[in-house]
Parts: C-alpha cells; structure tokens; sequence
C-alpha cells in the first residue's frame, strides 16, 4: 500500500467526506454517481441538486454503493460498485447489456481528485474495490472502461477507467461491441476467495466493512 492510502466504504457518517471530494459539481456535471441509476430523462432533469438528494437517500438507506480512497485522512478518490441490477441503466445499453447470465458486481465510476491523478490512485482503488466486493460476496466484478483509440484520453471521458488500469489489477476482456468500450471481468472466488484476491491487490488496501 502506498503510504499514507486507506479506503473505505461510503456510510452515511463519511458522507461530507463525498461532498468534499465531488464538490459542488457533483464530480462531473451534477451527476452524483446516478448516471447509471436513473433513465436518462430523470437523471437530466434533476442534475445537479436533485441527483445529490437521490444519492444521499440511498447511503441513508444504509447501502453502501462504492469506497473513499485516502491519502493522510484526507479524501482524494472514489469507486462505485455494486451488484449490476442496481445499475439499471446498463441493462438498457446496446453496448453495456449483460455478457451472459451469471450474477456479477459492477465498478461504474472511478474520480479522483486532481491533484491527486496520475499517481496509481485508481489501480489502487480497483485492488480495494476487489476486496470490498469479495468480502460482500461477489464472484465476478465486472467492469466498463474506456480504451482510447490513440493518444490520451480527456479525463472528463474517462470516469469509467481506463482498460489498462483494470488489467493491472487482473481483470481480462470478455466481450467487446464497441471499439473503444470493452467490457472486463475479475473473478473474485466469493468470500472464500477474499484471501487470495488480497494477496493479488498487494497486501494491506483492505477497506473495512
């Protein structure tokens, strides 16, 4: 682990510590991590402020829908995830809909602060995302990252991840309908595999459950 890195799940007793992380844009746009939650028309309508109060009544709820990367005690990252029928949005996608039929958990969005890119956070975040889920009882992670066609990719475009992040944590490619999308797996073995999946996310980025 990276010193000064910890993770851990969103409860609702960390939201101010999302606020501080996405600010008042929300991360990107008003999105507030329901991009894929809501159908498109909802999810336009209530950008900014309402898309806030959606995502805060769920973590209220008592979901926890993703991890808080940081660095000395300060907020500095984010990964969504959660089963994929929580992501009802991806079901709907010609390019997103469901490889096969069996059950799997999906990362939907990877932010870090700015000041803070470029340094490993995200592959860091995916390790501990592996773990979290492995440790809720998922067997498949699945994930939905960008692959740039030629040269560096905006970050404003690349809010899923990138293909060569995931690689790095284990993920492989299981279908492609687009050229630059291709949809990635990581099994995670269930709860009896969380051991195995901690020593292949480097010993120690455990986030508490």
């Amino acid at each position: 682990m990276k010193p000064g890195l910890s993770f851990l799940p969103l409860t609702r007793e960390r939201w101010r510590h999302l606020e501080t992380l996405f600010g008042e844009r929300g991360a990107c746009g008003g999105c507030w991590c329901m991009y894929w939650r809501l159908a498109r028309p909802r999810f336009e309508s209530q950008k900014g402020a309402g898309n806030r109060r959606a995502f805060r009544k769920l973590v209220d709820s008592g979901a926890r829908p993703g991890i808080l990367a940081y660095r000395d005690g300060q907020p500095i990252g984010w990964c969504a995830l959660g089963p994929r029928d929580a992501y009802p949005v991806l079901g709907r996608s010609r390019i997103l809909k469901p490889v096969d039929g069996r059950p799997v958990w999906s990362v939907t969005c990877l932010f870090v602060a700015r000041p803070h890119r470029r340094r490993g956070v995200t592959v860091d975040l995916l390790r501990a995302a592996a773990e979290h889920a492995a440790r809720r009882g998922a067997s498949i992670l699945e994930g939905y990252p960008v692959e740039p066609r030629s040269g560096r990719l905006p970050d404003v475009f690349a809010w899923t991840g990138l293909s060569s992040a995931f690689r790095k944590v284990g993920y492989v490619e299981v279908a492609r309908r687009s050229p630059t999308r291709p949809i990635m797996r990581l099994e995670l073995e269930g709860r009896r595999g969380a051991r195995r999946v901690r020593a292949r996310a480097e010993r120690g980025l455990t986030p508490q459950n």
